[in-house]
């Protein structure tokens, strides 16, 4: 409360009031380092470079808000369901901090209006409001501490946003939405019963493993196979998230497997080589010229040059005959 007095104090000796004010009414409290508020704000696709030349976005806030309110959920959930097992606590857990939930909550405090992003929210960054407000999360911690996150979480969200006896009973399908994952980017996943056993007091316990593309992903116990796979599920899907490695492995073994099966191209018939010698023959006769033939449109074929050939014979005859019969007489 004093620290409150103390900020609202030093406020009014500010000439940026409106941004401290705007936080002020989100989180019950007023930033002392709002620069790390207004970078959780900023999307990466609005990435702005710092003094030292690197890019500043909200990426990194949000890695350290993930973890901050995982670890915030889990003591209020703790201290709200004393003697209720694990598996109730986390599964608890995973339904407040799952991103659907963590978008709704962003939407209803108005942090969606104050994101600075270049692209619009859509299908493929659905979970830029969620993003966003995990690393809220994660300024709150730097600036004023886990007390302060739990402060927040505790009066600002769940109190007048979440029902947690409803949330605890609601459903949630790991185990579906991980089959969803898989269909829409073409990964296969199978359930193994990895093992059976029995509790201290003799109830049965069952464990399912998840492969997915043949790797092991999530492991998951329950008291049923059902319970079982959703935890596996739920494991495996914390995994794809936060493992690049694993991404990375499971993409490999995609692509080994989508090449073995493809069908293989048909073979082109070769060609048959032709022999040297016979295309330069061919050659040859493509370029010798076809001996010339007279047509009767000839020009040297007219009836008037025929009668002076016809001519030019009978002359010659008479000459040699005359010839002849004078070299008889002498």
């Amino acid at each position: 409360m004093f620290g409150n007095i103390t900020d609202k104090i030093r406020l009014l000796f500010r000439k940026d009031k409106e941004p401290y004010l705007c936080f002020y009414r989100m989180l019950g409290f007023y930033p002392r380092n709002i620069e790390l508020y207004q970078q959780a704000l900023l999307h990466k696709s609005s990435s702005v470079k710092s003094e030292k030349g690197r890019l500043l976005n909200n990426e990194r806030l949000e890695f350290l808000g993930d973890a901050i309110l995982d670890a915030v959920v889990a003591d209020i959930v703790y201290k709200r369901f004393e003697g209720k097992r694990e598996g109730f606590l986390t599964n608890t857990r995973s339904k407040i901090v799952q991103r659907d939930t963590l978008n709704r909550v962003a939407v209803q405090i108005g942090l969606d209006k104050l994101i600075k992003s270049a692209t619009r929210q859509s299908s493929h960054n659905s979970y830029l409001c969620g993003n966003a407000f995990e690393a809220l999360v994660g300024a709150i911690y730097l600036d004023r501490g886990y007390e302060a996150c739990m402060k927040f979480m505790e009066e600002r969200i769940i109190a007048p946003y979440l029902n947690l006896e409803k949330v605890s009973r609601k459903e949630v399908n790991f185990k579906s939405k991980l089959i969803e994952w898989s269909q829409k980017n073409k990964f296969q996943v199978t359930f193994e019963l990895a093992g059976q056993s029995v509790d201290e007091d003799q109830n049965p316990v069952f464990e399912t493993q998840v492969l997915v593309e043949s790797l092991k992903a999530g492991h998951g116990k329950g008291y049923s196979k059902k319970e079982s796979q959703q935890e596996a599920a739920r494991e495996t899907l914390q995994l794809i998230k936060s493992n690049p490695k694993f991404i990375d492995s499971i993409f490999a073994v995609k692509a080994e497997r989508e090449q073995a099966a493809a069908p293989k191209e048909e073979e082109t018939p070769a060609v048959p080589m032709v022999p040297t010698a016979t295309l330069q023959e061919v050659k040859k006769q493509e370029l010798k010229p076809e001996p010339e033939q007279q047509h009767e449109d000839d020009p040297d074929d007219t009836p008037m040059q025929r009668y002076d050939d016809d001519m030019e014979r009978i002359i010659a005859e008479a000459e040699e005959a005359a010839f002849s019969k004078h070299a008889g007489q002498e």
